[in-house]
């Protein structure tokens, strides 16, 4: 190689050696976190939150009103009137679905519903897009034209159609259901602990999504066969309480904050997981699922006396 080459080449890499130790080290996603101004965060409305205690502790669960009225009216009304108080966990199938409700349902000792509760309700599978603010996230997606947030909740949307939908991404919450779609009434619900089960989306009414204690959905005892409902009702786990957080004492009412997913913060935080640089990483993906995505949500202290 020719002298001036040699020479060119070597003042190349030394200005690329000082480029990169000048260089900022990207922010990984606690960083973000950690300096995202509070306005980066919603506070979860109480009116739409449910309670769930487990003897292993608290769940906490934000219910979807804007995509499935009907059936968080039902489930609002059922937590009121402490319907799932005393009754089980009924299903927990490995890598698929935690279920809950009344194991006698399809017996003649199944519990009453609150009175005037529809006992059926429309498929409220898909909604009209118009007027939802949709974060769309940069990358495609197998099972819907595009794919995003609202509010918090993972999305789905078809442009041409003009429908969005909520997903069956890992935590979410759907309502069980008989063959016929509109079977379901809130009564039943499932969590998805597993792989996200994106072959569910629209024809499953999704209400929500577990903001917390999804720990203990998921490490609760497998059950048997496979659907892994309990064969043995002394294996099922007892539902100690399930309310609505505004009809708790003050003191008692857990104070949740979500990421917003409308904002810089949400922003620069999609582009951290999907451009990681950590030494771990030999190709970062440079791409992102949406059921891959973070939502966290912290929970602040109690209020002063």
């Amino acid at each position: 190689m020719p002298l001036r080459h040699r020479y060119l080449s070597s003042v190349l890499a030394l200005g690329a050696a000082l480029a990169a130790q000048a260089a900022p080290a990207p922010r990984g996603m606690e960083q973000i976190l950690a300096t995202a101004p509070a306005s980066a965060w919603r506070k979860l409305d109480p009116a739409h939150l449910l309670v769930m205690r487990l003897p292993q502790g608290r769940v906490v669960i934000e219910l979807a009103p804007r995509f499935a009225p009907a059936h968080v009216a039902n489930i609002e009304a059922l937590a009121r009137a402490h319907y799932w108080n005393g009754l089980a966990i009924t299903r927990v199938q490995d890598d698929f679905v935690t279920q809950w409700g009344d194991p006698n349902a399809d017996t003649a000792q199944r519990r009453a519903l609150p009175a005037g509760l529809p006992r059926t309700l429309p498929a409220e599978y898909e909604r009209a897009a118009a007027g939802l603010d949709f974060t769309r996230l940069p990358d495609g997606d197998v099972y819907a034209p595009e794919v995003g947030f609202v509010h918090g909740f993972p999305v789905g949307e078809n442009p041409r159609t003009r429908h969005a939908w909520l997903l069956h991404c890992y935590g979410m919450v759907g309502v069980g259901r008989d063959n016929p779609p509109d079977t379901g009434n809130g009564a039943e619900l499932y969590v998805v602990i597993g792989q996200a089960p994106r072959q569910l989306d629209r024809n499953i009414a999704v209400v929500g999504r577990v903001v917390q204690g999804m720990d203990l959905l998921s490490a609760l005892p497998r059950g048997h066969g496979p659907l892994g409902f309990y064969r043995d009702a002394a294996h099922r786990t007892r539902i100690l309480s399930m309310r609505m957080v505004n009809t708790l004492p003050a003191t008692r009412r857990p104070r949740l904050q979500a990421l917003r997913t409308d904002t810089p913060t949400f922003t620069a935080l999609i582009a951290a997981r999907r451009n990681r640089r950590n030494p771990w990483f030999v190709r970062p993906a440079g791409r992102i699922g949406v059921c891959n995505v973070p939502l966290p949500v912290r929970e602040l202290p109690p209020p002063a006396p």
